[in-house]
């Protein structure tokens, strides 16, 4: 993964709707119906369209070159191992005079976004438990899709996942520290990565036997449910690698996710490396600050308890 400042396109909400428009009209040959702004990241905007013959699909337009491609291969390969539904991909579309941006269209996941879903999060703790089974038993058969080497779904080149995952820790420490030089991040959090790093060995000391394929940023948000709160697919697949399968779990500890018990159901079901906690609050940290050094977005509300959970593993060494 490329540590670096990305300068985003330009694209706000109005515009992802026009320019969704003529993607969509383009590969459906027929008129727009509806158009709805659906969302957005740093370097995402997500519009759901229905043309005039009822095709309805979500257009994602990417405000960086080349994200494009990568996504939607990402999205055709864990379909292909996921029981869960994961949107089928229609077409990907380079950047022209007509639309600024990258984009591809998909297939709408029925539902609404876990993080969004009032009724599932005051569910029982019985049926909060029997979705974790459910969703971790999806990510679970992801896994299951393994390669000999390491790293991005599109070239893994890696023996080891060290030899993949600590220069790029390195990488992220170095940029932390740049942005500190130029008061743009607390010192505090290089701080307690310089730390980290300093433990990396004994943290990591654990040899990971298998690459296996891993969604990237499977939180709450990104796990959808329809009625009754039962689960209907996932979606947003970020930086999917071949990787630590342990890679994929903190994502689970974010927003409301440990509500639902997700990260310590797949631990309990298919076990876990000797410091897997200590990993997953370096994994959280680390990806929280790349994410940061990439978009320019700083939250601390996420940042903050990663930087203290990161502290009180290290202690716990």
């Amino acid at each position: 993964m490329k540590v670096e400042r990305i300068s985003p396109i330009p694209l706000d909400p109005k515009q992802a709707v026009a320019y969704a428009r003529i993607a969509a009209e383009e590969y459906g040959g027929c008129e727009t119906a509806k158009a709805h702004y659906l969302g957005g990241g740093s370097f995402g905007r997500a519009v759901g369209i229905t043309l005039t013959d009822g095709t309805a699909l979500v257009v994602k337009l990417l405000r960086a070159p080349d994200m494009a491609e990568k996504e939607a291969h990402d999205l055709r390969l864990l379909r292909a191992h996921c029981p869960a539904p994961l949107p089928r991909v229609f077409f990907v579309r380079k950047a022209d005079e007509r639309i600024p941006a990258d984009c591809y269209g998909m297939q709408r996941i029925e539902g609404k976004s876990g993080l969004l879903s009032l009724r599932l999060l005051l569910q029982s703790e019985k049926k909060r438990r029997a979705f974790a089974e459910e969703v971790t038993a999806a990510l679970h058969a992801i896994h299951g899709c393994t390669q000999d080497m390491f790293g991005d779904t599109m070239h893994p080149d890696c023996a080891e996942w060290t030899d993949y995952y600590g220069p790029f820790a390195e990488a992220v420490l170095r940029g932390a520290e740049r942005l500190t030089a130029q008061n743009k991040l607390d010192a505090g959090i290089p701080e307690v990565m310089r730390a980290a790093m300093r433990r990396f060995d004994t943290i990591f000391c654990e040899r990971v036997p298998t690459a296996s394929l891993i969604h990237g940023d499977l939180n709450i948000a990104n796990i959808m449910v329809g009625k009754g709160g039962k689960l209907t697919g996932f979606i947003d697949p970020l930086n999917s690698l071949y990787a630590d399968r342990e890679y994929d779990l903190f994502q689970f500890n974010n927003l409301t996710g440990k509500r639902f018990y997700l990260c310590e159901t797949y631990i309990r079901n298919y076990g876990a490396s000797e410091h897997c906690i200590q990993k997953l609050a370096f994994y959280g940290l680390w990806n929280e600050v790349y994410c940061y050094i990439r978009s320019g977005v700083l939250v601390n509300l996420i940042m903050k308890p990663l930087v203290k959970n990161m502290r009180a593993q290290l202690e716990a060494l």
